[in-house]
């Protein structure tokens, strides 16, 4: 390291160029990428160009080389445009701008060129490794990549590891820090985070944390995302894993920043990248979704139709379905229904608290169906923001076989008409008399009957008894009266 800190811009430039790296840029920048190379990728062939181009250097300092003749000089240029113009394999890695105007170290251009061009061999193929690539986060965009995703290498066989990582900020990324607003006191909206994953390149990986992880900026230890408690008996307690903002305890100069992460080696190989990012909030991610992602409501009717067709393999066409208007997240009413394009249904769930809950703990399922409905799928039906403001009274509707739609209104109770039995709950007369029944009898049948709830189990049993005697009488039938009379009282009719 102390090796690379003394070197001039082009030594910098050609220990770059060496390994195929961009060697464009200022002088700090170019630094931070040498020593990147050191910590991570410092293989034999790459220590002894940094101790060639070391030793080279202060041989020259302490003897001034002599100037080649003018002649020499024309030959060297001559050489050099002869190289540059050397078509170059569609295999072989190019490189930065930078680094194709800038020749190779130690390689013999007129040599090269007439073997190429004689066919007798060609540039050997520089064999691409797959890079670790990690998913997208829907509350972050990315503004620039400090560090790729680096294996961490353990170092000897101990079971706690430590990585060291040096970097410095340019300062146009230290000015859009310190310009960005805050999402709340002492947290910026532009960020440095740190982002873990595995080291797997068959796809886009999400963040997972090495055991016994912690990670030091500078001279203080960054606070790590704990673990979530569970309930649940023989559960373990899951971690969400996150970037880990490290803004607030860097440099924001031009001064060079340390990042030490210490993890526990057990088997799996875990890859670290740093990014420079601009965290979101929900109510950004809605402003976005409510303007590129509402779906014409004529898309959605053809939607509902294609639903409600008769499936080739039934015989039972479905003739209409049923959405209600109610959020199953929060059990209130829809505002801007969404749903993943994905998703097969069409309830929909409310976008308001639906990216709301993800801020707080990222899931990102689907409440209806349980189903992965990540920010880029996720769309606003527009038929049903139609009806929203349409049905004001219903929290359900049915969709229809052509495509239109209902309300399904709740039935409301049957108030009590004069054919119903009226219920006499208690006696209203001041004397404590019993109201009688107004029975007007048409062919010697009751139209009104009058329960009394006040008599007891044994005055009843006593009434149906005098009520079969009557029946049983040669006089005829006679109209039923359902409560005795005391002697000496007159009915009220």
């Amino acid at each position: 390291q102390n090796m690379v800190m003394s070197f001039r811009v082009s030594d910098l430039q050609m220990l770059l160029g060496f390994v195929g790296r961009s060697k464009s840029g200022l002088k700090h920048e170019l630094v931070t990428r040498a020593l990147q190379l050191v910590q991570f990728d410092c293989s034999p062939e790459v220590f002894k160009k940094i101790k060639e181009l070391y030793e080279t250097r202060y041989s020259k300092k302490s003897s001034e080389a002599a100037q080649p003749p003018p002649q020499q000089q024309q030959q060297q240029q001559q050489q050099q445009h002869r190289a540059e113009a050397l078509p170059l394999h569609s295999s072989y890695d190019r490189g930065s701008a930078v680094a194709r105007t800038l020749p190779a170290p130690n390689i013999d251009y007129p040599a090269l060129y007439g073997k190429y061009l004689n066919g007798l061999g060609r540039l050997p193929p520089k064999v691409a490794k797959p890079e670790v690539r990690l998913v997208k986060l829907p509350f972050y965009t990315t503004l620039d990549e400090l560090l790729k995703p680096t294996e961490l290498v353990p170092q000897n066989n101990e079971k706690l590891q430590e990585s060291p990582c040096i970097f410095a900020l340019t300062p146009r990324q230290v000015e859009l820090i310190r310009n960005s607003r805050e999402l709340q006191p002492g947290v910026k909206s532009v960020q440095v985070v740190l982002r873990i994953c595995y080291t797997d390149t068959s796809s886009p990986q999400e963040d997972q944390y090495p055991p016994n992880i912690a990670v030091k900026v500078n001279h203080s230890y960054c606070s790590v995302p704990g673990y979530y408690p569970s309930n649940k008996p023989g559960v373990e307690p899951k971690r969400p894993c996150r970037p880990i903002n490290l803004t607030h305890l860097m440099y924001l100069s031009a001064a060079t920043n340390r990042i030490t992460v210490t993890w526990g080696n057990y088997g799996k190989s875990y890859s670290v990248g740093l990014y420079l990012v601009r965290q979101m909030t929900s109510a950004e991610l809605l402003q976005r979704l409510k303007t590129i992602g509402i779906k014409h409501p004529e898309l959605c009717k053809a939607l509902v139709k294609e639903k409600l067709r008769l499936d080739p393999d039934s015989e039972i066409a479905t003739t209409g379905v049923r959405v209600s208007l109610i959020c199953p997240l929060v059990k209130m009413r829809l505002s801007v229904p969404c749903r993943a394009e994905t998703c097969a249904h069409l309830q929909c769930f409310d976008a308001v608290f639906y990216l709301q809950m993800n801020e707080k703990k990222p899931t990102w399922m689907c409440p209806v169906c349980d189903k992965p409905a990540p920010y880029d799928q996720l769309i606003i039906d527009g038929l049903l923001s139609k009806i929203l403001t349409e049905c004001e009274d219903a929290d359900e509707i049915e969709y229809l076989v052509d495509g239109s739609w209902c309300p399904i209104r709740a039935e409301k109770e049957r108030s009590c008409s004069p054919q119903c039995p009226i219920l006499v709950l208690g006696s209203s007369d001041v004397n404590g008399l019993l109201p009688t029944p107004t029975s007007n009898s048409e062919n010697g049948k009751a139209t009104a009957d009058v329960v009394d709830l006040t008599l007891d189990s044994s005055s009843s049993e006593e009434e149906e008894e005098e009520e079969e005697e009557e029946d049983d009488d040669d006089e005829g039938p006679q109209p039923k009266r359902r409560c005795s009379y005391e002697k000496g009282l007159v009915s009220a009719c």
